[in-house]
């Protein structure tokens, strides 16, 4: 299903948004805990998120970015679209140059949320990393082991992950749980763990100047 965690009823409004923000719906919290930060951005932006089951189907991101911006896009002045190039392998850049659109800087959300020294600085210490980011950590479970089929065939374990040696988690809240949860994950596939508390400025172009890390998320 699509998540709209909508900045209010456009009917309500003298003035609807001209600002669009397009977004994964693994980012949706924190796009919303973003734009909270400034009222004033808020007020102008509508956000709406797609399906964040497309995070394991890059191949479908840019169909699903064209498709609404298709029918939606001429409402807009400016429209931002919150994903990195995740996996589309340039596809996505050649629809946001259709609709006059830009998104966020890097390769995926672990770029992008860590910021590209610190994820190359990463990439080098470690080239075999398995990233998590809050979104990831709270649903491990049904996006990794069951969406890859390892509750069924936990064999195919070793070969998924034979050349990972170490989980980093790139933390956009100070979630003493989450990082329970993800420091048992790296332990249960036996990797170093990494914790990187990176908050929201990735997030920064959405709202056009910095953002803080919240403590918590709802």
């Amino acid at each position: 299903e699509s998540n709209d965690p909508s900045t209010g009823p456009t009917s309500a409004r003298a003035n609807p948004p001209k600002r669009l923000v397009l977004g994964c719906g693994a980012l949706a919290h924190e796009l919303v805990a973003a734009l909270a930060q400034h009222p004033e951005t808020k007020a102008n932006t509508k956000l709406h998120c797609l399906p964040a089951k497309l995070h394991n189907t890059p191949q479908f991101i840019a169909s699903a970015v064209d498709d609404y911006l298709t029918e939606h896009g001429a409402q807009y002045d400016d429209i931002l679209v919150a994903y990195g190039d995740c996996g589309t392998a340039g596809a996505l850049d050649e629809v946001l140059n259709t609709h006059q659109a830009t998104r966020l800087p890097g390769a995926h959300c672990y770029e992008f949320y860590a910021g590209t020294d610190l994820f190359e600085r990463l990439q080098d210490q470690e080239l075999g990393s398995f990233y998590l980011t809050d979104f990831l950590v709270r649903h491990f479970e049904r996006l990794v082991i069951e969406g890859l089929g390892l509750d069924r065939n936990p064999e195919m374990r070793a070969v998924y992950f034979r050349h990972y040696r170490k989980l980093v988690y790139l933390a956009q809240t100070e979630d003493a749980q989450l990082q329970a949860e993800a420091s048992a994950i790296a332990q249960r596939f036996g990797w170093d763990y990494d914790y990187q508390p990176v908050g929201l400025a990735g997030l920064a172009p959405i709202v056009g100047r910095s953002v803080s890390i919240p403590v918590q998320l709802a």
